[in-house]
């Protein structure tokens, strides 16, 4: 028997059908369709109809996936201004010194990568002609268009500066050759090339990250009126295969739901990632073009050269594009690499409508289609690609252009999957290139081994029309210019309270921090540019407060009435508000973190970030980013709240951080403390202050750890700041206050001690006096990371022969006894200045994995708590000969540790 056919239950099933007979109509009217004409002219009149309900300002969702065509008809593409000849010649020289540069250096073994320029040289050739603006533009007022460029093109922008006589052929010589001061970076590294790369790009993923939440930063910066951004625009170049990584579409949602129309992403999609195709077995235009507008993005696909209009147009059926659409992309880039014949039958043979169509193609018209002919190649694609994108208004866009990886480099590199590999091209290989290129350099000058680099002349009409170009639209591009604005200091108020301590209230270190940027917020010269900065748990660490007051950034404001509306710290969006709010997104506010700690270079507006995180979900997630940071000569304050092992009372494994300030020690560029009491908190931000934002400001930036342990904080002693600064200063002298025995007469031990810890030291200072007639003198370590910087500064000095001695072996040249140090961190934080410390020097740490319990026993687990460090005092002076060993025995015993 056969079963009926049901209609499979609809969400429309719910809404009110005011006709249900014309709806059935419609319904066989479509059916109808399919069935004369075929179902593929029935999905043709759905989209036009759901294309022109669209336009007419219906509310119809979108389709996700559009055919495998250009979504600019030919018809319909803008005049491309210019020179378009001209602008061919310099494509060309480019395009050829790119290829030389990294086949010369190929010599020495440092490598280099072709390919990928070789592929997008329109896509960028096309924008620095005719889109990037430049810092000198008046009307971006210093800031110009902010671009993103794919790492791995590098080669083809420094053969771009050559052309224009930014860089000379020494440099191109020494491309990845840094040491002797005149080399090339591999890849955009601002901190190697200040003067031309703002955006470190080759850590795959970031690049497009980075790209949105500047976008987003820009608005920011003009929303809270400290600069008017309007006309800036962020361009972020990217492969297909770097779609990959996570990073890549973490941020598209934020990106549409903001309505970034400021934001352009130009995935060049050659097919290829590293070592083969990136969906070999898929399409990756297609899979991206849903991934974007499922996300709220303008998609604009720039696939087909204008070769493939015969094609296209030849196609009455609509075979042709459904072939397109079938074979997967691995197959695709064989085409790529087989003659004509392979290609009619197997593309052109599955389908007899394709047959009869391939038979009024000659096999130089498949050929040119299926080798060469893209879109990406054309610059006259490129610009309506690129004009549809920077006119799109309500969201940002992304361009799909399509390329031949290796595209001009001969048939041994286009479309191989090895060709990302392949440094250098053979002389038979310049000279194919050279003709193709029609590039005017003679045989003679190929016959030596050494490939040379070829230049038009100064004055030759190539440059002179690429520096009027570039003067038009505002000056070179990419480029980084710093204008120093140092910053007046804050004033001492804010750090004066914290220099007084808090009586009998006991404050966590955490709160101490947020209460001095909540008053340096307050300053009336430069409390503008904080940027408080959180991924989604400012109430964890006490900073509702600032909800009311500095208000969190909502580009549409608040368009709701809060829950807590009736309370004083309710949450309140506002367009200018000055509270970064992420959300669960420790990558998303570092990417802010960035944006705002580099903005004295990208807008010449310096900006105080400081961004606050879970301490174990910061460094951890994230070093990466820190890493990119430094390199990009970001500034500003890192806070690692609620740090340390044993602090978070039940949080357990993945919340206990014992490490980040280890990871944070392989950056050069972050200055790490681990301060023990506010006083210490406020000499460290002012010194940030000065340092980053004073008349000579340094491209560091500051890490401090926080905890989340309410503690009385003393006052400041006298003259410690320099102390605190420098990472170790000696808190008290211990006494065992014993008549018949003077303290010059008992041992002594020196007890080193940083962040919470230094709250077990004094317990075990006290243990130490009372109970074994030790006298322990109590040093804060307020940064173990600096102690060794210095160190490791006077050890490079001795090589030179100057007499420097590290600051940690001064102060402690003279402290008797043995030194204990004690960290709520893994032993090798403290351990970073062993070899500095004069005499005897041991460690106690949180080695191993976290765990959930009260910070009592936690820290009893780990042997660090104070009759933990008073049993270890006592053994380093059993092992000197200046207590017994039934002493230790008895301690231990005592308290339970035996």
């Amino acid at each position: 028997m056969t079963r009926p056919v049901r209609t499979p239950a609809s969400e429309l099933d719910q809404l009110p059908d005011r006709d249900p007979q014309e709806t059935a109509e419609w319904r066989e009217s479509l059916d109808a369709v399919a069935a004369e004409a075929g179902p593929q002219r029935a999905a043709y009149l759905v989209r036009r109809t759901v294309e022109h309900a669209r336009h007419s300002g219906l509310a119809v969702p979108s389709l996700l996936e559009t055919e495998y065509v250009n979504t600019i008809p030919t018809a319909a593409e803008p005049e491309l201004p210019g020179d378009t000849e001209m602008e061919t010649r310099i494509t060309a020289w480019n395009r050829w010194n790119a290829a030389a540069m990294v086949t010369r250096g190929s010599r020495y073994g440092v490598g280099g990568h072709i390919a990928t320029y070789a592929s997008a040289a329109w896509l960028y050739e096309t924008g620095f002609q005719h889109f990037f603006r430049g810092k000198e533009d008046p009307e971006r007022h210093g800031s110009g268009d902010q671009l993103y460029i794919q790492g791995h093109a590098s080669p083809g922008i420094y053969a771009r500066a050559f052309l224009e006589g930014r860089i000379t052929e020494e440099n191109l010589d020494h491309f990845r050759q840094e040491a002797g001061g005149k080399g090339l970076p591999s890849y955009p590294h601002p901190r190697r090339l200040p003067w031309l790369w703002e955006f470190p790009t080759v850590s795959m993923g970031l690049g497009p990250l980075s790209a949105v939440y500047q976008a987003r930063f820009n608005r920011y910066l003009e929303h809270r009126g400290i600069k008017d951004t309007s006309r800036s625009h962020v361009w972020a170049f990217l492969g297909d295969g770097e779609m990959d990584e996570p990073e890549s579409t973490a941020a598209l949602a934020l990106a549409a739901r903001e309505q970034l129309d400021n934001l352009t992403f130009v995935i060049n999609c050659n097919l290829q990632r590293l070592d083969g195709p990136v969906r070999a077995n898929f399409k990756i235009v297609q899979e991206l073009e849903a991934q974007f507008r499922a996300a709220g993005w303008n998609v604009v696909k720039s696939l087909w050269g204008s070769a493939w209009d015969e094609l296209i147009r030849l196609d009455t059926t609509g075979a042709l594009l459904r072939r397109l659409r079938e074979v997967p992309d691995a197959q695709f880039q064989t085409y790529a690499t087989r003659d004509a014949a392979y290609i009619r039958e197997h593309f052109f043979g599955a389908d007899p409508a394709l047959a009869e169509l391939a038979k009024r193609l000659s096999d130089a018209k498949i050929a040119e289609c299926f080798h060469t002919s893209r879109a990406g190649h054309e610059p006259r694609k490129v610009y309506a690609a690129y004009r549809a994108a920077v006119e799109h208004r309500g969201a940002p866009t992304v361009v799909l252009a399509q390329t031949v990886k290796g595209w001009t480099l001969g048939p041994g590199f286009e479309s191989r999957n090895a060709n990302h590999q392949m440094k250098k091209l053979s002389g038979k290989e310049f000279r194919a290139m050279r003709d193709l290129l029609e590039l005017p350099i003679p045989d003679a000058k190929l016959d030596d081994e050494l490939v040379p680099y070829a230049h038009p002349g100064a004055d030759s009409p190539e440059v002179r029309y690429l520096r009027e170009r570039r003067a038009e639209l505002g000056g070179p591009a990419p480029a980084r210019r710093v204008h120093p604005v140092a910053l007046p200091a804050p004033a001492d108020r804010p750090f004066a309270a914290l220099a007084k301590g808090s009586g009998n209230q006991e404050i966590a270190t955490t709160m101490a921090f947020v209460r001095l940027v909540k008053d340096l917020m307050r300053d009336k010269e430069t409390g503008k540019r904080w940027v408080p900065i959180v991924p989604d748990e400012a109430r964890t660490f006490g900073m509702e407060a600032l909800f009311p007051s500095a208000g969190i950034y909502s580009p549409l404001g608040q368009t709701y009435e809060p829950v807590d509306r009736d309370q004083l710290m309710y949450y309140k969006e506002a367009k200018d508000g000055q509270i970064l709010n992420e959300g669960i997104t420790e990558a998303g506010a570092m990417a802010d973190f960035t944006a705002a700690a580099t903005s004295y270079a990208t807008h010449g507006e310096p900006m105080i970030p400081f961004y606050i995180f879970y301490s174990m979900f910061g460094w951890q997630r994230t070093a990466d980013q820190f890493w990119a940071l430094g390199d990009q000569l970001g500034r500003g304050f890192v806070v690692g709240a609620t740090a340390g092992r044993t602090t978070l009372t039940g949080e357990g494994l993945q919340h206990a951080d014992g490490h980040s300030h280890l990871i944070a020690a392989t950056n050069p560029a972050a200055l790490n403390y681990d301060p023990a009491f506010a006083y210490e908190i406020g000499v460290i931000v002012k010194d940030g202050l000065r340092r980053m934002y004073g008349e000579n400001p340094e491209d560091v930036f500051y890490y401090l750890t926080v905890y989340n342990e309410p503690k009385p904080q003393p006052a400041m002693p006298e003259g410690v700041e320099e102390g605190i600064v420098k990472g170790l200063y000696r808190f008290n002298r211990g006494s065992v206050q014993n008549p018949e025995k003077p303290d010059a007469d008992v041992p002594r031990v020196q007890l080193l001690g940083s962040g919470t810890a230094i709250h077990w030291v004094l317990e075990a200072q006290r243990l130490l006096a009372e109970e074994w007639g030790v006298a322990a003198d109590v040093w804060s370590a307020t940064s173990w990371g600096e102690l060794r910087r210095d160190a490791l500064e006077c050890d490079a000095a001795a090589l030179r022969g100057e007499e420097r001695t590290p600051y940690v072996t001064r102060v402690l040249q003279d402290a008797p006894g043995p030194v204990l140090a004690v960290s709520d961190w893994m032993r090798q934080v403290p351990d970073q200045i062993s070899q500095w410390v004069p005499g005897d020097y041991s460690s106690l740490g949180t080695d191993g994995f976290g765990l959930s319990d009260t910070r009592e026993n936690a820290r009893r687990h780990f042997g660090v708590d104070a009759r933990s460090v008073t049993v270890a005092a006592l053994a380093r002076l059993a092992r000197r000969g200046e207590v017994k060993q039934e002493t230790v025995r008895e301690a231990a015993e005592r308290y339970g540790l035996a």
